[in-house]
C-alpha cells in the first residue's frame, strides 16, 4: 500500500455513491436505489484518494484509520457535519459564444415563439453573428468564466459543444477553444462538434448538409489525428426548418466515420422520428425529447440509447416537458443536462435536478442518478465518473447540510450549502465564511481561478 496519498476526507455524515457495484448506468426502478454509507455512532464516514487522483477506500473511519495509520495526506479536509455526492456531470452544454440574447428573454416573456426568434433573425444565428466576430482569446476567457462558476456548483465533467460558428473557420476556432480550456481548466469536458446546430443565413439545409460533412468534418477529422484536437460527440440539431432525419442520418453516420459518437438534438419541437432513426442508428444519446412519441421511447429502450433531458428549455421556452415518467417505466436510461447557452442562461446542475423534480416529476434520487452516473454514461465516462467507487476518480461535492437530498432541495444558494468541490482529490473550489463585522470586511470565497 502506498504511503502517501492526495486526499483524506474524514468524519462526513453521508456519502452517497450512487452506485457500490460498478453499474455504468441506472435504469428503471434502480434510479431510486441509490447506494450510500451512513455514519454510525462510533463516527462518521472517510474517503481516500491515491495519488493518481482515483478513490482507495471507502468506509466507516474506523475502519479506514485502522487501514491508513501510517500514510500521509497532501490535503485532509474533516467534513463533520457534511455529506458527499459524486462531482455532478453536465451532460449537454452551448458554453463557447458571444452577444447575450437577453432582449430574446423580453420577446419571448411577450409571446413569441422560438421558431419566431429564430425567423426575426434571433436565435441561433444572432449568437452565430456575434462568436464570427469575437477573437479566440475572447471565447476562451468568457467560456473560462462560466465553467469556473460550473466548478462553483459542483460539475466536474461537463460536455461542451461548438456550434455558433456554421462554417469551418468558426467551427474550428471554438473547438479549438474547447481544447484550451480542457488542457487548462481543472474541470473534465467532453467534446462535441456541432457544425450542424442551424442552417447559416444565405444557405439552404442541403447546402448546410454538405457543408457538414464535405468541408467541416474532414477538417476536424484531420485535427484529430493530428492531435490538436480532442472530439468526442457529434450532434445535429434535427428539427423541422433546419435538418431534417435523412439530413441528420447523413450527418451522424459521417461522424462516426471519424470516431465521433452520435449525441444529438431530436424530438424538441416537432415529432419527426429522430428517436427512432437515432436508435436504428446506434445514438449514444438524445437530447430534448420533448415531442418524443411512444415508438420512439420503445426504441431508445431497445437500443439503450440514453435520454439526456434538459428542463430549464421546458422552463423558458414554456414547452411541454418531455415524458420522463413513460421513459423511467419503459427503462430508459434518463440523464440530465443544464441547457447551458444564451437562451437558456443556467450552469447550476443542482438547480436543474430541482427543475426535473418539480416540472418533469422525477423524484430527488432519480435527479440525482440522472445528473451523475446516468449523464456521465451519455458521455462514455461512467467507467471512470459519476458515482463515487473505488478505481473512479476522486471527484466529490461535499455540502454541510443533515442529508445529501439539500443539494436539489435548497433552491438557488449553493454558495452556502456547497463547501468543497473536488476534482480527482485535489480541491478546485472552496468556500469561506464570511465576516458579518463592519470593520473586518468579508473574507471572499476562493476557487481555481
Amino acid at each position: 500500500m502506498e504511503s502517501r496519498h492526495r486526499l483524506l476526507v474524514h468524519g462526513a455524515r453521508q456519502v452517497v455513491q450512487v452506485v457500490a457495484n460498478g453499474q455504468q448506468v441506472l435504469k428503471g426502478a434502480a434510479m431510486r436505489q441509490l447506494a450510500e454509507v451512513t455514519a454510525g455512532p462510533a463516527g462518521g464516514v472517510s474517503i481516500v484518494v491515491n495519488s493518481n487522483g482515483r478513490i482507495a477506500d471507502i468506509g466507516l473511519d474506523s475502519v479506514v484509520t485502522s487501514k491508513y495509520g501510517g500514510a500521509t495526506f497532501d490535503r485532509t479536509i474533516n467534513a463533520r457535519g457534511m455529506c458527499v455526492l459524486p462531482g455532478l456531470v453536465d451532460g449537454h452544454t452551448h458554453p463557447v459564444w458571444a452577444g447575450d440574447r437577453v432582449h430574446e428573454f423580453a420577446m419571448k416573456l411577450a409571446g413569441a415563439t422560438y421558431m419566431e426568434v429564430h425567423e426575426a433573425g434571433g436565435g441561433i444565428n444572432f449568437t452565430v453573428r456575434h462568436t464570427r466576430e469575437a477573437s479566440e482569446e475572447e471565447l476562451y476567457t468568457s467560456l473560462c468564466a462560466r465553467l469556473n462558476t460550473m466548478i462553483k456548483s459542483g460539475t466536474t465533467l461537463v460536455e461542451c459543444k461548438s456550434g455558433y460558428g456554421l462554417n469551418v473557420e468558426t467551427e474550428l476556432k471554438m473547438l479549438r477553444v474547447i481544447e484550451r480550456a480542457r488542457r487548462d481548466m481543472p474541470i473534465d469536458i467532453s467534446a462535441t462538434f456541432c457544425g450542424a446546430h442551424s442552417v447559416p443565413e444565405g444557405a439552404t439545409a442541403a447546402q448546410a448538409t454538405d457543408d457538414v460533412i464535405d468541408v467541416q468534418l474532414p477538417a476536424v477529422g484531420r485535427l484529430m489525428d493530428s492531435g490538436q484536437l480532442r472530439v468526442d460527440n457529434i450532434d445535429v440539431f434535427c428539427e423541422r426548418g433546419v435538418f431534417d432525419v435523412a439530413q441528420t442520418q447523413r450527418i451522424l453516420a459521417a461522424g462516426a466515420a471519424v470516431g465521433l459518437a452520435a449525441n444529438f438534438h431530436g424530438e424538441e419541437l416537432s415529432r419527426l422520428g429522430s428517436a427512432e432513426m437515432g436508435a436504428t442508428l446506434g445514438a449514444r444519446a438524445i437530447s430534448h425529447l420533448e415531442e418524443v412519441s411512444d415508438d420512439g421511447v420503445a426504441a431508445m429502450a431497445r437500443q439503450g440509447t440514453i435520454a439526456v433531458v434538459l428542463p430549464t428549455t421546458a422552463y423558458v421556452l414554456g414547452l411541454r416537458p418531455p415524458p420522463v415518467r413513460a421513459m423511467i417505466a419503459a427503462d430508459v436510461a434518463v440523464a440530465l443536462g443544464s441547457d447551458f447557452n444564451p437562451n437558456a442562461h443556467c450552469v447550476s446542475m443542482p438547480l436543474v435536478m430541482n427543475l426535473a423534480c418539480v416540472l418533469l416529476k422525477m423524484c430527488m434520487q432519480e435527479a440525482l442518478a440522472a445528473a451523475t452516473i446516468n449523464a456521465a454514461a451519455s458521455l462514455g465516462r461512467a467507467d471512470t465518473q459519476g458515482s463515487l467507487e473505488v478505481g473512479k476518480y476522486g471527484d466529490l461535492v461535499l455540502i454541510e447540510a443533515d442529508s445529501w437530498e439539500h443539494l436539489i432541495y435548497q433552491m438557488g444558494g449553493h454558495e452556502n450549502l456547497i463547501k468543497y468541490t473536488v476534482k480527482e482529490g485535489v480541491v478546485i473550489h472552496e468556500a469561506r465564511e464570511c465576516v458579518s463585522s463592519m470593520n473586518a470586511g468579508v473574507v471572499a470565497e476562493t476557487s481555481w481561478i
